[in-house]
């Protein structure tokens, strides 16, 4: 197994995926951009949240007023994009489950995006981990707890990183604090994209 490290249960593969690699997989995750667009989704309590998000696979998780949860469709009607071969393949090399994604759900972090602590709980079947993919601009990545509060760790994860979280980390809350925006040259326009792979049902 490639080299990584553990911090409270998340298996982080720092460079898992080389620049050819994160390449050709933006060019795949274009062709599912084209034709299910980003969107800037809502809270359930109204507010605007700063990722703009998308999403490949049998089901797109989804947020407004009616709450949070997994969806067959994008918000603005069409079924959303298979998911790349490219991405099935980074499954299937880190997550030691059986069962394939069914949500590829695509974040873009643009300047001044984060993501506040959450946990990964809208899925049937938490045996199966929830794997994230980076790319573009570093993102500090901070691991919490099952519960909410208490102490957190950070960690810097930069383009071509990915997380595995499964077992003890499945549902430890998570979220990213900040970008560092520019720091990589993959996205033109800078940003981060960040891939995160479920089994939902």
């Amino acid at each position: 197994m490639a080299h990584h490290i553990e911090q409270r249960g998340f298996r982080i593969y720092p460079d898992h995926l080389d620049r050819s690699a994160q390449e050709a997989l933006i060019e795949r995750l274009r062709d599912c951009l084209r034709f299910a667009p980003l969107y800037q989704p809502v809270t359930p309590r109204g507010q605007k949240m700063s990722v703009r998000m998308s999403a490949a696979g049998r089901f797109g998780w989804v947020t407004d007023r009616r709450g949070y949860r997994y969806e067959p469709r994008h918000p603005e009607g069409m079924d959303w994009p298979p998911i790349p071969e490219e991405v099935l393949a980074i499954w299937r090399d880190v997550s030691g489950c059986a069962r394939e994604p069914e949500c590829c759900l695509i974040n873009w972090y643009g300047e001044g995006a984060r993501m506040g602590l959450h946990q990964d709980k809208d899925e049937a079947d938490f045996a199966c981990p929830v794997v994230s993919v980076s790319l573009g601009d570093d993102g500090l990545f901070r691991m919490g707890n099952t519960e909410r509060g208490g102490k957190t760790e950070s960690v810097w994860l930069g383009s071509g990183a990915v997380v595995v979280m499964g077992g003890e980390a499945r549902l430890r809350h998570h979220g990213v604090d900040r970008i560092r925006f520019g720091s990589s040259t993959l996205l033109p326009q800078g940003g981060r994209i960040n891939l995160t792979l479920r089994v939902v049902t």
